[in-house]
């Protein structure tokens, strides 16, 4: 039987275009979860450099991305060291230049909003060329159309798309996503996991959600609690 794919290897096939990412980052204030990939036919091991913007880890902010989640070509993070300050009269960065203006106001740093953590839950599909913004939580399962500018929040297995991204659609009805979520399919053991791919690619909702059911009925009575509790989004 064929080994199953290793989460450490930089190239998991022969394309050459896509990379698991957490085998490219350097950025201390970066982290990536197990099997997400970034696809790029020009150069996905560089997606720090080119995908992560304005990224300053002395600002204070982190990105933070689960474990399966499907990261097309020209997606970009935009770090909250992108912004200005808008509190004032003016949002011109004067401190940035230096000389006599840096002498008359605060640290650059210092004067700008302060999102919190970028987070970006497990099996999270983000389309081609979309903008992530500072500070944005977008949960598990969920799907982000192409060309679409994330600048709020996204719930659990919801899809949405534009600019400003909207939600569009629940993928699955309140009963299943709960299962989902309960579960935590991508924080199974690696064996573990083998054995649950048939019934996660299958069309046939039904049948999952009665081996989810059946599952988790099986947890409880073993009082086994969640494989991970790094399923959670909360940082």
């Amino acid at each position: 039987m064929s080994a199953i794919p290793s989460p450490d290897v930089v190239f998991p096939n022969e394309y050459g275009t896509s990379v698991f990412l957490k085998n490219v980052i350097t950025a201390p204030n970066i982290s990536v979860g197990d099997y997400t990939y970034y696809d790029d036919e020009k150069d996905p091991t560089a997606f720090e450099q080119n995908n992560v913007l304005f990224n300053y880890p002395e600002f204070g902010d982190r990105l933070i991305i689960g474990k399966f989640c499907s990261i097309a070509s020209g997606t970009q993070f935009i770090m909250g060291s992108a912004n200005h300050r808008i509190s004032s009269a003016t949002a011109y960065p004067f401190a940035v230049f230096g000389g006599a203006w840096a002498q008359r106001v605060p640290p650059h740093l210092a004067q700008l909003p302060f999102k919190g953590d970028t987070v970006v839950g497990s099996d999270v599909w983000i389309g081609r060329n979309s903008v992530i913004l500072p500070g944005v939580h977008i949960g598990h399962g969920a799907i982000v159309a192409a060309q679409s500018v994330v600048s709020r929040d996204v719930e659990p297995y919801t899809v949405v798309g534009g600019n400003p991204a909207r939600p569009l659609k629940k993928r699955f009805d309140q009963e299943l996503i709960a299962l989902l979520l309960d579960f935590c399919w991508w924080d199974l053991p690696p064996q573990a996991l083998l054995d649950w791919l048939p019934l996660l690619c299958d069309p046939d909702l039904e049948k999952l959600r009665r081996a989810l059911k059946q599952a988790l009925a099986e947890r409880a009575v073993q009082g086994v609690e969640k494989p991970s509790a790094k399923a959670s989004i909360q940082p």
